[in-house]
């Protein structure tokens, strides 16, 4: 079981942003093994595909070149022309294996672990520059276990060849009595079976590699649960910090909500419990707006506020206490207090004509508002 360096045993499998994190340094599951199988099972099908025309390219290379006028040999002009003909026959024979193979050097890393281009591990480490550091990951248990790898390797790539020579040893005698072009032909074709023989050699080595890096990288990312503890912390937020945030959110939201009252049309209140303050402008339409709400102690000040700025206030407990609990800060109200909340406006339209010296004083208004028994809350 792995062990944290505080001592903690990591038990818990790796976070989304553990494993994220990791990608973005650069440490993810990758196998050297599987690397090499690709690059040789390519190489061996290049060879078998296309050994044929690299054969008669290499002849025809050689028999150009063995056969030189006299002329030309005592022209290092010509021979320059001779040497770069060669060499545009000879990268255009072997063109096709190089496109496997450079095909095979992509595929091969990102068939386990995916694509991945990870700029931090491309930072140079400083860590990595120390003796000390350097002698303990020699001497560690992941280089013993390299050491092992290398060594099976080397005895079953070696099994493999010294069994694939032994069973074409007749071939590899027969090629010495035939003409040349055949023996060129056969040699290449031979290269590239006992290529493809090794590279599937190489299977059974990649097959133990590859379920063995997968399990150190997973290994690597284990978590004790103080880690998983720390992070979703950070994610979330420490509780303090968070409790802080939202009490600032709350005192910028009041100062908000008082600064409105002096702007609103009424406050209902319940008349001491709760206290709510709306305001209607004619001229965007709509319904009316709940700019203060409040209950106990807020709804004194919201009171207090409304006094201080000759805001009209109305006893309505009913109606307080539905709109308190139906309606959010600079919401409207719902459409079933709209025929309520439309007596309370016409009454705070009669009270202002009457203070204006342009009316009757109004009667007052009762509490017998029509409430909608789903908006209605019981005291």
């Amino acid at each position: 079981m792995a062990e944290s360096e505080s001592g903690q045993d990591k038990t818990e499998d790796p976070t989304e942003k553990r494993k994220k994190d990791s990608r973005d340094k650069g440490e993810i599951a990758r196998s050297k093994e599987l690397n090499t199988l690709a690059t040789m099972m390519a190489g061996a099908g290049g060879l078998l595909i296309y050994g044929g025309g690299l054969a008669i390219d290499l002849l025809e290379i050689m028999r150009m070149n063995f056969t030189l006028p006299r002329d030309v040999l005592l022209d290092p002009g010509q021979m320059g022309q001779y040497l770069m003909h060669s060499g545009k026959i000879a990268l255009l024979a072997i063109q096709p294996i190089l496109l496997l193979l450079l095909l095979a050097a992509f595929l091969g890393p990102i068939s386990l672990g995916g694509w991945l281009f990870a700029g931090k591990s491309l930072a140079p480490k400083f860590s990595r520059m120390n003796p000390a550091a350097g002698l303990k990951r020699m001497f560690s248990s992941t280089a013993l276990i390299e050491l092992l790898k290398a060594l099976a390797k080397f005895l079953l790539i070696l099994f493999v060849a010294l069994s694939v020579l032994r069973a074409d040893i007749d071939d590899l005698l027969r090629i010495a009595h035939e003409p040349l072009e055949q023996a060129i032909i056969h040699s290449v074709q031979l290269v590239g079976w006992s290529t493809l023989w090794m590279a599937c050699g190489l299977i059974l080595i990649a097959a133990v590699d590859v379920p063995v890096q997968l399990y150190q990288s997973h290994k690597k990312l284990l978590m004790t649960k103080q880690e998983v503890r720390d992070e979703h912390k950070d994610q979330e937020g420490k509780p303090e910090v968070k409790q802080r945030i939202r009490q600032l959110q709350r005192e910028m939201s009041q100062r908000r909500m008082m600064a409105a009252i002096p702007e609103a049309d009424v406050v209902i209140t319940n008349p001491t419990h709760y206290a709510v303050a709306l305001k209607y402008d004619a001229e965007k339409g709509g319904a009316p707006m709940l700019v203060a709400k409040g209950s106990d102690f807020l709804a004194l000040k919201i009171r207090e506020i409304a006094v201080a700025n000759e805001v009209l206030l109305l006893e309505s407990p009913a109606l307080a206490r539905s709109i308190y609990y139906s309606t959010e800060l600079e919401q409207e109200i719902p459409g079933g207090l709209y025929l309520a909340v439309a007596q309370v406006l016409a009454y705070v339209y009669q009270i202002r004509q009457y203070r204006a010296g342009k009316g009757k004083r109004p009667e007052p208004l009762k509490d017998d508002l029509p409430i909608p028994p789903d908006l209605r809350r019981d005291s």
